[in-house]
């Protein structure tokens, strides 16, 4: 609250204040006249009114007191006016943001009809579309397979070397000339078996009898075949008959290998001389037949006739002996002599072959897989499921990739089995003629290449030499199955419709996503598929282009 002093007494000087009316103008100098002027909303203009009561004061040192102190109040009741009105606009403000705020949440509940249909429709449907191409289409099968030797087998020699060598019993090893990992070559000794050499020679058939004088067949064959390529000929015996050449060439052979050769009958001997034996006898009862036939022709007697004819006859007879003789002998002679047991003979597909495993140390027993071989050019080996058998075929172009090493080849499809082949009976090694005494068959499974069971066997031959550190290797094949040979037309397979009226069309959209709503059907003739995409070709004057947008399928609201 201010101080204020009490105005000095107005006089009649005074009285030409403002308006130079009578002393009623005192009031307007006053205080609260100054009030009243800031209440009119002006600071100044209330001073002013002080001005006017400075008129009254005459000049003197009072009115110039009262005129400060009037100066000082007036500024206190600007501040205090001034935060009024910050307050008030504060107010205001907040209270046009709250009706601004209210008149947008009035105006978000509040919906044209229109705009509630359009909120209640279906949104629109999704496309995928993709780009027509023109490429080659082929069809492949992709399957796993490991590369190993063309053949595959086990040998185990049975009791004859036992048997040969006069010890009876289980055969035993007394030799190993081969170990795991050497080179086997034609002609060369692996192992002896209770003194018997066990040697290889080339030929595809299995070894499953023993190859005696007087046989015939393939297996005869395939000896005289690797008699001659170690230079052993077998003089002039047709091809597969076991005659007196290929005896001569077997006895070389042994000789060469630093053994005999063990006889075809250890009898051979007693019943040859007893055949020539026979010979010598009925060629005597010829002899004396013909001298006492002579003599009595000579004689000319009475009784000559008869005696004549009676000596004709036994010259006849005897000479029949004799030829029955002889062929006997001839027979002896052909079934006698050196032969090739089968346990001392393995046939493998192709030289060098190699020694794979080896089951048994010198002294003792034979195991049932006494030695493993590998032979032959090295091939894929693999097994087809049964839903791929049928599309794979003899003949067709095979990629091989190794995940391992990143080498690649090519092959061509060798074999594909007829019936499948169950896991058990492909996990072994053994294959036809593994019940020979040897076990030497050719027909092996290839480790890694045991079908699956319902699998069906698949060989792959490469058609260059595989690099050697691919042996072993599991392998990815790629068979091209089909192929369309030169760029077609293809779209997905789910692009393709068929209508009612029987045609295959496709929808072909834009160019671009953003025309969409430009379709039209183009009829198409379907050709071969592959990989989930078909073949396609335009009919009846229809265009359709590589990079052309079709229609793939549609999601319906």
């Amino acid at each position: 609250m201010k101080h204020q002093e009490p105005p000095e007494p107005v006089t009649a000087d005074g009285v030409d204040g403002v308006d130079g009316t009578d002393g009623t103008n005192v009031v307007g100098g006053t205080d609260k006249a100054g009030g009243s002027a800031a209440a009119g909303g002006s600071d100044n203009a209330g001073g002013s009114g002080n001005a006017g009561g400075s008129g009254n004061a005459g000049g003197s040192d009072k009115a110039g007191r009262l005129q400060r102190a009037d100066r000082a109040g007036d500024s206190d009741d600007g501040r205090a006016s001034l935060g009024r009105r910050r307050r008030i606009l504060t107010w205001v403000v907040a209270g046009a943001v709250a009706l601004t705020g209210a008149g947008i949440a009035v105006a978000a509940t509040i919906r044209s009809p229109a705009q509630v249909a359009a909120d209640a429709a279906p949104p629109p449907a999704s496309v995928l579309a993709d780009r027509v191409e023109r490429r080659v289409l082929t069809s492949s099968v992709v399957v796993r397979g490991t590369v190993a030797a063309e053949q595959t087998l086990t040998v185990s020699p049975g009791a004859g070397a036992a048997a040969a060598a006069g010890t009876g019993g289980k055969p035993v090893v007394t030799r190993i000339n081969k170990q795991p990992g050497a080179a086997v070559r034609a002609g060369e000794v692996l192992v002896e078996v209770s003194g018997r050499p066990l040697f290889a020679l080339a030929g595809a058939l299995p070894v499953y009898r023993d190859l005696k004088p007087g046989a015939t067949g393939k297996d005869v064959g395939q000896l005289q075949e690797g008699l001659k390529a170690l230079g052993h000929p077998t003089g002039k015996d047709p091809a597969g008959t076991y005659g007196p050449g290929t005896k001569a060439a077997v006895t070389a052979l042994y000789t060469a290998l630093g053994h005999t050769p063990r006889p075809a009958d250890p009898g051979d001997t007693e019943k040859l001389q007893a055949a020539e034996d026979a010979v010598d006898a009925a060629q005597r009862q010829v002899t004396t037949a013909k001298t006492a036939l002579a003599k009595a022709k000579a004689s000319g007697g009475a009784g000559a006739g008869a005696d004549t004819t009676d000596l004709q006859q036994q010259l006849t007879f005897a000479q029949a002996d004799l030829a029955k003789a002889n062929s006997r002998l001839e027979a002896a002679r052909a079934t006698s002599g050196p032969m090739v047991p089968a346990d001392e003979l393995v046939f493998v597909k192709g030289f060098p072959a190699r020694v794979d495993a080896v089951g048994a140390a010198v002294g003792e027993p034979v195991p049932d897989a006494l030695l493993t071989l590998s032979a032959g050019a090295p091939v894929i080996r693999s097994s087809l499921p049964a839903h791929q058998k049928d599309l794979v075929k003899t003949g067709m172009k095979v990629e091989v990739l190794s995940e391992a090493t990143g080498l690649t080849a090519t092959g061509t499809v060798a074999s594909v089995a007829t019936t499948p082949t169950p896991a058990a009976a492909g996990s072994g090694a053994a294959g036809p003629g593994a019940g020979a005494p040897n076990g030497g068959g050719s027909g092996g499974t290839a480790p890694g290449g045991a079908a699956d069971a319902g699998g069906y066997a698949l060989t792959v031959t490469p058609d260059q030499a595989l690099d050697a550190r691919l042996a072993g290797q599991g392998v990815r094949l790629t068979v091209t199955a089909a192929s369309s040979g030169e760029p077609v037309l293809v779209v997905p397979l789910s692009a393709v419709s068929a209508g009612a009226d029987g045609r295959t069309t496709v929808t072909v959209l834009g160019k671009e996503p953003a025309a969409a709503g430009e379709r039209r059907r183009v009829e198409v003739r379907a050709g071969m598929s592959a990989d989930g995409m078909v073949q396609v070709e335009p009919v009846d004057g229809g265009t359709l282009a590589d990079g052309d947008r079709v229609l793939v399928a549609q999601a319906k609201p």
